[in-house]
């Protein structure tokens, strides 16, 4: 049996054992990683574990560990409120907010993890607190990134472009902006109607707020200065409690919180200005917080997830293992050599997205569309639209709790079972594989035959 196929039973036998039985996917995919890179490959240890992610590992940490901090003094509760208090009151706004704030900053220059780290722990905190669908408001923040991740002076944009122009193609920038951030927004809009965001126009902040309040925050909560209302809580009201209407909604922040503010203000400025490593500014951030206040990050690290991040490290490595055996460019190479131009770009889009949803977006573009050069030679398809279609491809999947974005959407799930939402995420993620290559392919390439 050849490596190729060795590597992709693997990958099958991962997800059906994992699926059959309770045991962690991430553990099964170090396994495998070690029996198929050995046995089939003749990888060593070394080889093996230099697929590990460990810049995501630390991503997903340090964001994790940074958020309990601020969870723990009330600084997210905090913002939750001068949240609602920016858009009015109007809770059916925020997932929309939060869609368009992670579009502006990666469309903007900053990558698309980065954008999805300091938006989605905020987002999902906001979700616990007012009953939101948790799916909706991860899903807004990681499209929102993705619609302005291909702008002409963003990182996915950028580097799209470069490959195309290195292969000698007449790309179309703008073609490739709009059309990735238009998809992203009617996907948006779907997932919008289908969790129940509608409806949350029917419900005002002040409403059943005792229902809402989580209670699994930590008794070690600051108490609200200047709040003249009823304590919803016999212990009082949370930092950044919303108020009911007609009572003082001046929330101050004490020295504990205003540090841990200046702290997410440190860790948003260096990852997205100076484009420094998001993972190792937030443990630095969250280090810091830990020594000047260390009451506040008691039980912190506990809420690391520490299960999620063991079955994405141990997925991540196998798929390393996968890639250095030659499954990817044996499949590539198969479709880029199909004499049916139009079939061929299907099947291009769709191994884009299949291997993104577990790989960098950054490394698939760029091996994805260099095999595209001899379908387009061909002079059947359009370039700008078969090449935004790959982009879109590769990209929308990143919803998938196996990619950076996906990843930090589950990890900083709050006040829910994780591994439910994960299994959540699995699903759509498998849903947007299957039907978002086939729906880029028929928008952007079809017509281009005509």
């Amino acid at each position: 049996m050849s490596a190729q196929i060795a590597s992709i039973i693997g990958l099958v036998v991962m997800f059906v054992v994992a699926t059959a039985l309770p045991i962690n996917m991430g553990a099964l995919g170090f396994a495998l990683a070690f029996l198929v890179g050995t046995v089939f490959t003749g990888m060593s240890a070394t080889a093996i574990l230099a697929g590990f992610p460990g810049d995501l590992f630390v991503t997903l940490v340090g964001i994790t560990y940074l958020f309990a901090i601020a969870q723990n003094n009330g600084t997210v509760d905090w913002l939750v409120h001068y949240s609602v208090r920016l858009v009015g009151g109007r809770i059916s706004a925020i997932p929309w907010v939060m869609f368009a704030v992670s579009a502006v900053l990666s469309g903007i220059g900053a990558v698309s993890p980065g954008a999805v780290a300091i938006i989605a722990p905020i987002a999902l905190r906001f979700a616990a607190r007012y009953r939101i669908h948790p799916m909706l408001m991860g899903l807004m923040v990681v499209h929102g990134a993705q619609g302005g991740g291909f702008s002409p002076i963003s990182i996915y944009g950028g580097i799209t472009n470069q490959v195309v122009q290195r292969a000698g193609l007449p790309g179309d920038e703008i073609v490739l902006f709009l059309s990735s951030l238009a998809f992203n927004f009617l996907i948006a809009l779907v997932i919008f109607f289908v969790f129940g965001g509608h409806r949350l126009a029917l419900r005002r902040p002040g409403d059943d707020l005792e229902a809402t309040v989580d209670a699994a925050q930590p008794d070690t909560s600051v108490a609200v200065r200047g709040h003249g209302g009823t304590p919803a809580a016999p212990a009082g009201p949370r930092p950044g409690a919303v108020m009911r209407e007609g009572a003082d909604d001046h929330v101050a922040l004490d020295r504990e919180q205003a540090l841990t503010l200046t702290g997410l203000v440190v860790l948003a400025v260096a990852s997205l200005a100076f484009s420094l490593n998001v993972g190792l500014v937030a443990m630095s951030v969250a280090v810091v917080l830990a020594l000047v206040c260390p009451k506040g990050q008691k039980g912190a690290v506990d809420k690391v997830s520490w299960s999620t991040v063991l079955l994405i490290g141990g997925v991540i490595t196998y798929i390393g293992v996968l890639q250095k055996a030659g499954a990817v460019d044996y499949v590539g190479g198969g479709v880029s050599a199909m004499a049916m131009p139009l079939l061929g770009a299907l099947l291009l889009c769709y191994v884009a997205g299949v291997v993104s949803a577990f790989a960098s977006s950054v490394a698939v573009l760029g091996a994805t569309i260099p095999l595209a050069v001899p379908l387009l030679t061909q002079g059947h398809l359009g370039v700008p639209g078969l090449i935004a279609a790959i982009a879109i491809s590769t990209t929308i999947v990143d919803v998938s709790p196996f990619s950076t974005n996906g990843a930090l959407v589950v990890a900083n799930a709050h006040g829910i079972d994780r591994d439910a939402f994960f299994r959540q995420m699995l699903i759509y993620s498998g849903i947007v594989v299957v039907v978002g290559p086939l729906l880029a392919w028929l928008a952007l390439v079809v017509p281009g035959m005509f």
